[in-house]
């Protein structure tokens, strides 16, 4: 339980710092970089510092009232550990129960997902007589009666469009197909199902499903500068984005996508034709807050009890004695 929340709690650090660094970069820096860089450090320095920076609860505690000592030494604070230890057990059995059953729904879930899409593509073939994809405006696309528009595909990504699309002016549907293809180009769909995968292993960590969200909106965003330095129509491009949202509600939502996730829409907007200009202030507090929550990630240890402590202290001390033989 103690491992749970320490993950979560850097999870968020590092998901803040990434908010941060978002806000400082320029309005055309890709942003997914930020994210892809963000998930994995929450990824491994929990594991990495329990077993080489961890630091038992008590000893925690005891560094905390160090710098007071004087004011507690008259009523001395009880033991945070012993009460700690009934509480973590109840907690590790509710755990423990619901951990593999949501880990299994996820996978379920997502191998209805990929089902789903391979049907969509596999009855589109057939209707085109066992062809290839057909090429719309110089983008080799799959037609569907209601799926996407968007990209599919982890090893071959795949434009997918809805039949409705062909029936837009020629000016909007080249957007349309233009950003699904940077999709298609920069390999999103695989870098989102990458990014994904620890969810099935790790169902409880609610700050990588933050993380998650965050990198879908930031590879929107990304997608969004490349059409619109391409094609050059912010104005025409936001249009879009409204008419296709309202024409969309009928099919099943897919990420990356031109719409992205649920509620996106109002942010992508606002960063694409009206950004926020940071103050001089802001330039310099927001980078320095960033940095202070990275020390603090690198600074905190790996909370643990007593006994696990000794156990890591004894592992590690064994280590050394056989590398010094």
């Amino acid at each position: 339980m103690l491992c749970i929340l320490y993950v979560n709690v850097v999870g968020f650090l590092l998901g803040f710092t990434g908010v941060l660094l978002e806000r400082v970069v320029p309005p055309k820096f890709p942003r997914r970089w930020i994210w892809a860089a963000v998930i994995p450090l929450s990824m491994i320095i929990p594991g990495i510092y329990r077993n080489h920076h961890a630091l038992s609860v008590s000893a925690i505690q005891q560094a905390f009232e160090a710098p007071f000592g004087h004011t507690l030494a008259a009523a001395p604070l009880p033991a945070l550990e012993p009460r700690l230890v009934p509480l973590l057990a109840s907690c590790a059995t509710v755990i423990n129960k619901v951990w593999p059953v949501s880990s299994a729904l996820l996978l379920v879930w997502t191998l209805v997902s990929v089902l789903s899409v391979a049907g969509a593509l596999t009855l589109s073939r057939r209707r085109r007589g066992g062809k290839g994809l057909a090429t719309i405006d110089g983008v080799p696309v799959v037609v569907t009666e209601s799926m996407g528009p968007a990209t599919v595909g982890v090893l071959r990504s795949r434009v997918v469009i809805p039949r409705w699309v062909l029936a837009l002016p020629g000016v909007e549907r080249r957007y349309l197909l233009r950003h699904e293809d940077e999709h298609r180009r920069a390999h999103d769909a695989r870098l989102l199902f990458l990014a994904s995968l620890p969810l099935i292993l790790a169902p409880w960590n609610f700050a990588l499903w933050w993380q998650l969200r965050r990198l879908s909106l930031a590879i929107e965003m990304d997608c969004d500068n490349r059409v619109v330095t391409a094609l050059g129509d912010a104005n025409l491009y936001g249009e879009l984005l409204f008419k296709v949202a309202q024409a969309a509600t009928r099919g099943p939502r897919l990420q990356p996508a031109f719409l992205g996730g649920a509620g996106m829409l109002e942010r992508r907007l606002t960063q694409l034709l009206v950004p926020t200009k940071l103050r001089h202030a802001q330039q310099i507090l927001l980078p320095a807050i960033a940095a202070g929550l990275l020390v603090l990630v690198f600074a905190m240890p790996h909370p643990v009890l007593s006994s696990e402590a000794h156990a890591h202290h004894t592992i590690a001390s064994s280590a050394s004695t056989t590398s010094t033989r």
